[in-house]
C-alpha cells in the first residue's frame, strides 16, 4: 500500500529542468552581422567622405570660387596641354612658324611671344584671337608694342628708340637757362631714366605671363643673331610721341 501510494504520488518537490542562459554575443559579431546585413552602409559612407573631400579640395585649390572644379582658370598641373608641354619640352619657332598661331586655324593654339618667349594664351582666345581686343600680339613677338600701346604699329620686338617716350621734348628758350654742360649732364640723366622705365615696363609684361595661372610658357623665338642690324630703325609711334612733355624750367621742380 505505501509503495503503491509512492509511485502513484508525484514527486511534487522534483525541481524543474533548468535551461542554460543564452550566452551574449560579442561586439565584434554584432558588428559583423550589421556588416553582413546592410553592406551597403559602408559604401554610402566612403562616397559621402570622397564627395565631401572633393568639394573641399576644389574650393580650396579654387581659392573659392567653386565647389565642383568649376573653376574658369586651373592651376597648370590640372591643365593636359600644360601636360603635354611639360614632357614635350620647349618649342623652338622661327617668326615665320610662330604667325601660324595667330588664332586664325581653330585647331592651332594661340601663341604671343614677349622678350623672346612663347606663352601659350589659349584661353584668352576670345582677348587675344581674331577680333579680340589684344590680337595684334597673338603669333609675333611685339614687345615694342606692350611697351608703347600701340598695338597695330609695334608689333616687333625691336625695342631701339623706345626710351624716346620717356624723354621731354627739346625748347631752345628752356634749354637756355643751363650751361653746355649743365644740359649734357641733364640729358644724360634723363636718358638713364628712360631706359629704366623701358626695361621696367617690359619687365612687367614679362612677370604677368610668366607668373599668370591662365597662360604658360611654351618655348622660344628662333631668330638669327644678327636679325636686330637687318631690321630698320622704327620710329616712335604717334601715340607715344604725343604723350611726351616739354622740359620743365629751371626753377621748377624737375
Amino acid at each position: 500500500m505505501a509503495d503503491s501510494e509512492l509511485r502513484q504520488r508525484k514527486p511534487q518537490d522534483a525541481e524543474e529542468p533548468v535551461q542554460a542562459p543564452k550566452a551574449k554575443k560579442s561586439t565584434k559579431s554584432k558588428i559583423r552581422e550589421t556588416d553582413a546585413e546592410s553592406p551597403w552602409v559602408d559604401v554610402l559612407r566612403v562616397i559621402s567622405f570622397l564627395f565631401v573631400a572633393s568639394c573641399a579640395l576644389s574650393y580650396w585649390i579654387s581659392n573659392g570660387e567653386s565647389f565642383f572644379w568649376g573653376m574658369k582658370n586651373k592651376p597648370n598641373y590640372m591643365r593636359v596641354d600644360w601636360w603635354k608641354a611639360q614632357m614635350q619640352g620647349p618649342l623652338y619657332l622661327t617668326p615665320e612658324q610662330l604667325a601660324g598661331y595667330d588664332g586664325q586655324d581653330a585647331s592651332k593654339p594661340v601663341y604671343v611671344a614677349l622678350n623672346g618667349t612663347i606663352y601659350d594664351v589659349s584661353n584668352g582666345r576670345k582677348m587675344y584671337g581674331p577680333g579680340g581686343p589684344y590680337s595684334y600680339f597673338a603669333g609675333c613677338d611685339a614687345a615694342r608694342g606692350f611697351v608703347t600701346g600701340c598695338f597695330a604699329e609695334d608689333r616687333t620686338p625691336d625695342m631701339r628708340g623706345v626710351e624716346d617716350m620717356f624723354l621731354p621734348l627739346d625748347d631752345p628758350e628752356v634749354d637756355a637757362q643751363w650751361t653746355t654742360a649743365e644740359m649734357k649732364a641733364m640729358k644724360d640723366k634723363e636718358m638713364a631714366d628712360a631706359l629704366k622705365k623701358v626695361d621696367d615696363a617690359l619687365a612687367n609684361w614679362v612677370k604677368f605671363f610668366a607668373n599668370s595661372k591662365k597662360y604658360h610658357k611654351v618655348g622660344y623665338v628662333k631668330k638669327d643673331e644678327k636679325w636686330l642690324e637687318k631690321e630698320p630703325r622704327k620710329k616712335l609711334c604717334e601715340a607715344a610721341q604725343q604723350g611726351r612733355s616739354k622740359r620743365k624750367n629751371r626753377n621748377s621742380e624737375y
